[in-house]
């Protein structure tokens, strides 16, 4: 009996993981992030508060644990971008979905919360580079690398600084709100980059 309670314990500590960070997802999109409490998520959730706080020490750290269940790939893989061999098609897929996702209001403020909390929150931000950050970025360097390797970019190309052309032109953006998320800024990012550090 007890080899079945054990499953049992673990789906619906699973179940309750989910909701809650639905539920922090849901009212992050929401509400203004400071009326946002663990109280709230909680009972969004169905759960007590004490559920919560067993598993994470804030609400910074539950809107974290939100954001970062949104990358986790059902089969445990690590992170890739696609390699079809074609790196101007692969890039330009890959940044219209970045502006696409950026320009989603619920993802906006999601995102923009936790920039927020990073902001004032060493611990926290050394647990999004780790967990998050870092492991984006390997992979946009091993694509470029791929890319390097076939000679379709500069050998002697800084992948770090052509990562940086890329992407910080978009964030510069959504951060500011100095102009539209669209796939044709998605492509004009990729055909600078591409000028910038081509063969």
């Amino acid at each position: 009996m007890s080899n079945e309670k054990g499953p049992d314990h673990s789906r619906r500590k699973e179940r309750s993981r989910q909701a809650i960070l639905a539920a922090t997802r849901a009212l992050v999109a929401e509400e203004a992030y400071e009326k946002v409490t663990v109280e709230a998520i909680a009972a969004r959730a169905g759960v007590g508060k004490q559920t919560i706080y067993r598993r994470w020490p804030s609400k910074s750290a539950v809107v974290f644990a939100a954001l970062l269940a949104l990358s986790e790939d059902a089969d445990g893989q690590s992170v890739t971008l696609p390699d079809t061999g074609d790196l101007e098609a692969d890039l330009k897929l890959v940044m219209r979905a970045t502006a696409e996702e950026f320009a989603d209001p619920a993802f906006d403020r999601l995102i923009r919360a936790l920039n927020t909390e990073i902001a004032n929150d060493a611990a926290l931000a050394a647990e999004y580079r780790e967990k998050l950050a870092q492991p984006l970025e390997e992979a946009k360097r091993a694509r470029l690398r791929s890319a390097q390797e076939v000679g379709q970019l500069d050998a002697d190309a800084d992948l770090d600084l052509a990562l940086e052309v890329l992407y910080a032109p978009l964030f510069q953006r959504w951060l500011h709100r100095s102009g539209p998320l669209t796939a044709a800024y998605a492509d004009s990012l990729v055909d600078a980059t591409l000028r910038a550090f081509g063969p």
